[in-house]
């Protein structure tokens, strides 16, 4: 079955351009566009979506707010941040609205596919190292507003659970996490889905959010 993708962008050129290369590719489908995140939203009503592809400046309703209410939904699709990131400094609120990940609107066509079939598979498209530059730069714009709810999930870790995602926020890959803490990569891949499925999270962009906000790993890459 072909991935459903939606667009959404208020410019209508970026989405035809969008539109022209994902309908080469014989395994998705652009099944919705949407000129904003209001748009957008009352589309999903009537539309099933695997994946949507989000612009963050729109007029009526923006990316990352529009982001926040789709993830917030039951099922929801996945959402993917297209940003010119040295602009727009919005991406960081839409990873933390739920968003599986950012590319940037001049992206290479062959590294969006390859980011749209990464998302639908459940997968961050934000290499660690990458996720940790974004959020160097931008979290000390966006402090958390719910701290102390997130300390307690974080307490739900094992001690080693607890470690592996601190090297995780720090924007070390399953390999070199498995070499510092002397593991097997597969033990490593293990600990990371615990964390997930205990502290609620999508995915490795998600741990590294949290992990900032919650004060564990400081703007720098550094552990607390």
């Amino acid at each position: 079955m072909a991935i459903r993708v939606m667009l959404v962008d208020d410019q209508v050129l970026l989405r035809t351009g969008f539109r022209m290369v994902l309908a080469a590719q014989p395994d998705m489908e652009v099944v919705a566009e949407a000129g904003d995140g209001a748009a957008a939203i009352e589309v999903l009503r009537s539309t099933a979506v695997d994946v949507v592809l989000m612009d963050v400046r729109m007029p009526r309703l923006d990316g990352v707010e529009a982001t926040r209410r789709i993830c917030a939904q039951t099922d929801p699709p996945k959402v993917l941040i297209l940003t010119t990131f040295d602009l727009d400094e919005y991406a960081f609120s839409g990873l933390k609205a739920g968003a599986s990940g950012f590319m940037l609107k001049d992206v290479p066509p062959g590294e969006l596919l390859s980011a749209i079939r990464s998302v639908h598979s459940g997968d961050a498209v934000v290499a660690p190292s990458t996720t940790r530059r974004l959020l160097d730069r931008f979290s000390p714009m966006l402090p958390s507003t719910t701290p102390e709810p997130q300390n307690k999930q974080v307490g739900k870790l094992t001690e080693r659970e607890r470690e592996v995602m601190l090297l995780v926020a720090q924007g070390l890959s399953n390999g070199e996490i498995a070499a510092r803490l002397v593991l097997s990569e597969a033990t490593v891949k293990t600990h990371v889905g615990r964390i997930l499925t205990k502290l609620a999270l999508r995915d490795r962009v998600q741990v590294v959010v949290l992990a900032y906000e919650t004060g564990l790993v400081r703007a720098g890459g550094g552990a607390a």
